[in-house]
């Protein structure tokens, strides 16, 4: 063999030099090292097992993208019932009082600031869920009949008298919730259809209730409905399929360009009604977790309510609340279901004073 024929590299030509360590075996025991070390860690892993920690435990964990938020713990203000009825539809009257829905015995409850209770009408046979004020004082009732997939709008005089039907049954809605604009016209949710048939939607119904328009159509299970402070946002909660809709208004009944969006999507059960803040923040009660989620403007989380014992499964029926026009204190109404610990009003603080009744304005 010649001369060069016998060279090998790292060696120089004629020199004694002791060839070093191939880079290529120092890599591959790095590697190796590595695949041990990974090995031996699921292997550690897999020998612990899952174990649940304070953050995980019970049967509503907070998701991992809200864990961070502003958070407090609601107390319990008023108890309604030892029993676990269904509650819905809090709002405030001029008076101050609060009014909410006993869904369960089909009635409209009124609370004094001194915790009087007591009943401004009951319905036959429809169950009323959302309530909100007209400007000439009247109150308005959204009822529906989930089994029998029927509902009306109601109208009523502040101490129960006149009940009238402004939206019969034979409309073919199923009204959940209702909000009024500042010309008199209201919004209501249709709460039809499931997450894979959208049959739902929100409802614009004119100030002489002369004509209903779909401003929302096609969402599954339409359920909570507020406008901004300047009336010019739209919000939605889409109970069937977890999404919270805001809305640019050009008009009533018009989506302004570019103006329909998907604010946020939220995770588990399920948005149900919500409110506005004087700041124009959105309050959405999350109907089987026990809180309510608190959004800015532009449909960011930014804090939330929790309500007591949802950490062992109590009080997750939270399915509505209202802000008192005069401070920032929030209210929230839930139900314990069959768990022992009855129906609920709960208080905590919120960013910024509610929004007035219409009467109000």
């Amino acid at each position: 063999m010649s001369q060069h024929q016998n060279w090998q590299p790292g060696r120089a030509r004629g020199s004694s030099l002791v060839k070093p360590a191939r880079p290529t075996f120092a890599v591959a025991c790095l590697v190796a090292g590595a695949c041990l070390a990974t090995g031996a860690s699921a292997q550690h892993t897999a020998s612990a097992g899952l174990a649940y920690d304070a953050q995980i435990q019970g049967p509503v964990p907070i998701p991992p993208s809200e864990r961070g938020l502003q958070t407090v713990m609601a107390s319990s203000w008023f108890k309604v019932s030892e029993e676990g009825r269904i509650l819905e539809g809090a709002i405030f009257d001029r008076g101050g009082n609060l009014l909410f829905c006993d869904v369960t015995a089909r009635r409209v409850l009124r609370l004094t600031p001194a915790k009087q209770l007591s009943t401004v009408v009951t319905l036959d046979a429809l169950a009323p869920g959302g309530l909100a004020f007209h400007k000439d004082g009247r109150l308005f009732i959204a009822a529906l009949d989930i089994p029998n997939g029927r509902g009306a709008i109601f109208a009523v005089n502040p101490d129960g008298s006149g009940l009238q039907a402004v939206v019969p049954t034979a409309s073919g809605y199923m009204p959940n919730d209702l909000v009024f604009d500042a010309h008199g016209g209201f919004y209501f949710t249709d709460f039809q259809g499931n997450a894979t048939e959208p049959k739902g939607g929100v409802y614009y119904a004119a100030p002489d209730l002369s004509t209903i328009r779909p401003v929302l159509p096609n969402l599954a299970m339409a359920n909570g409905v507020a406008l901004s402070p300047d009336g010019k946002q739209l919000w939605a909660t889409e109970f069937g399929r977890n999404l919270l809709h805001r809305i640019e208004l050009a008009d009533a009944t018009t989506i302004a360009p570019i103006g329909s969006a998907i604010a946020y999507h939220f995770t588990g059960p399920a948005p149900d009604s919500m409110r506005v803040d004087a700041d124009g923040n959105v309050y959405v009660a999350i109907y089987g977790q026990g809180r309510v989620l608190v959004l800015n403007r532009n449909g960011i989380p930014i804090g939330q309510v929790l309500l007591p014992g949802r950490e062992r499964g109590h009080n997750l029926q939270s399915t509505s609340l209202a802000i008192n026009p005069g401070r920032n204190d929030l209210y929230a109404v839930t139900s314990d279901a069959d768990g022992g610990q009855g129906a609920t009003v709960f208080h905590a603080k919120a960013f910024a004073r509610g929004l007035p009744p219409a009467t109000a304005r």
